[in-house]
């Protein structure tokens, strides 16, 4: 037993030391700062409008986005479960390539695809349409929203994707045999074993648009209201405020924490009914 606990411990160090110097560190000095003033940065940011305007904006482009990529990508999902298992990892691997890119990337290849001068804008402009509406769409807050969708689908789709493949099929069939349309089956049927993992996947990706900060500075920069854009700003060459920064990232890190644990208390009650169905 102390063997292996010993080994434990060793396979364990480099995980604690990682969060340790990674997380708890930082953390820290984001706490120590914040509250250096005896916690005004925390009055100050509230009575600042810009932060409440970028609190709307990261909260409309965290509840849209997400909720347009769980329905692209359970419509992908349903797709690939479909499919002979040597295409779907064909088809997955090709879905999960933007998540190997940086926000950056993602950035510039919509400019260079949806921007004032970009291919989709000059086509559309042969065709009548104005160049400068269309390639104006693009640095809008629902054209970030938009490009926000490139790099969270695949994340729905890889989450949802495992449990899609494994629902038995056969159940919608004997539902269909007893009367039941195709739309009532899936919806009393499939829709509630999957809900769980479509809640997480919302919630991931909800927390992941609140948080990014590349793709929004490079397609809109400031001209757009979002936390992220508003802590760059405090901290960037026009703004030295670093206790407001560290109480607006400790803000922003409660947000997308509670998120999380939203995600994990709809989980629990959902294992809870589960367990309740199967003991009754």
């Amino acid at each position: 037993m102390t063997t292996r606990n010993s080994v434990l411990a060793a396979l364990g160090t480099p995980g604690v030391l990682f969060i340790l110097l990674f997380f708890l560190a930082p953390l820290s000095v984001l706490v120590v700062e914040a509250f250096a003033g005896g916690g005004a940065a925390f009055v100050i940011l509230v009575e600042d409008p810009v932060f409440w305007k970028g609190l709307r904006g990261s909260l409309v482009l965290g509840t849209a986005a997400p909720a347009f990529s769980l329905l692209v990508g359970f419509a992908t999902a349903l797709f690939l479960a479909r499919q002979k298992p040597h295409l779907r990892t064909s088809l997955l691997f090709l879905i999960s390539l933007p998540l190997t890119f940086s926000g950056l990337i993602i950035a510039y290849g919509f400019i260079l695809v949806f921007g004032r001068a970009g291919f989709l804008t000059l086509l559309l402009a042969k065709l009548g349409a104005d160049p400068a509406t269309v390639g104006g769409f693009i640095y809008t807050p629902l054209g970030l929203g938009f490009a926000y969708s490139y790099y969270l689908i695949p994340r729905v789709v890889m989450i949802l994707l495992p449990v899609v493949v494994n629902f038995d099929k056969s159940q919608i069939a004997a539902a269909k045999s007893l009367g039941a349309g195709a739309f009532r089956a899936c919806w009393e049927i499939l829709v509630p074993q999957i809900l769980p993992s479509a809640i997480a996947a919302y919630c991931l990706t909800a927390a992941v648009a609140i948080g990014a900060y590349g793709t929004a500075l490079a397609l809109v920069g400031t001209q757009v209201n979002i936390l992220p854009l508003v802590l760059y700003s405090k901290i960037s060459e026009t703004g030295t405020d670093f206790p407001a920064a560290a109480a607006l990232s400790l803000v922003l890190m409660a947000i997308t924490a509670l998120i999380m644990v939203l995600a994990e208390f709809f989980n629990s009650l959902r294992k809870r009914e589960t367990r309740r169905s199967k003991n009754a």
